[in-house]
């Protein structure tokens, strides 16, 4: 994926749970040239695993008809592996992992395939450390903690484009 394309829009999306399972949120940035849209949603009883792989589903659908390229930058392995590395296998095994027991969270990834397959355009996966400055990580962090907490929504702001 070509990072200097200017129709590129940039992802960064995060999971947050208070408890494991427990209440949690997820978070997404999305940024291009022009604006920035956020959003944040909350589940009563999840786990952060699937608040990871919510919030990867949730930036699909919100740039789904586009066909613009998207990067989708996590913090989280078990998202960025099992899109990029085991997602073909678990459905050639019949949705099994390598140990021969069902792929957990077997619904969202499924969602997050049918939306992978569906997008009008390309999409690109990279894995950042959580916690260690990365601003767009760091803000899908704040924006997922807040929807642990209850907090839902999206909102969109516009950038000034230098010439």
């Amino acid at each position: 994926m070509n990072l200097d394309d200017p129709n590129l829009l940039i992802a960064h999306t995060d999971g947050a749970c208070s408890g494991n399972p427990g209440p949690g949120g997820w978070g997404v940035v999305i940024s291009g040239r022009e604006k920035t849209v956020q959003g944040c949603g909350h589940e009563p009883a999840t786990t952060n695993q699937r608040m990871e792989l919510t919030a990867a589903i949730k930036a699909l659908r919100k740039t789904q008809r586009t066909p613009r390229p998207l990067l989708i930058v996590t913090d989280s392995e078990y998202v960025q592996k099992g899109a990029t590395e085991w997602l073909a296998g678990w459905k050639a095994k019949g949705w099994k992992n390598a140990h021969k027991k069902p792929v957990a969270n077997r619904d969202l990834w499924e969602e997050l395939d049918a939306l992978l397959n569906d997008r009008a355009g390309p999409v690109g996966w990279q894995w950042v450390k959580g916690h260690s400055g990365d601003l767009g990580n760091e803000e899908a962090d704040w924006l997922a903690r807040q929807g642990a907490e209850g907090a839902s929504g999206w909102r969109e702001r516009r950038e000034e484009v230098a010439a």
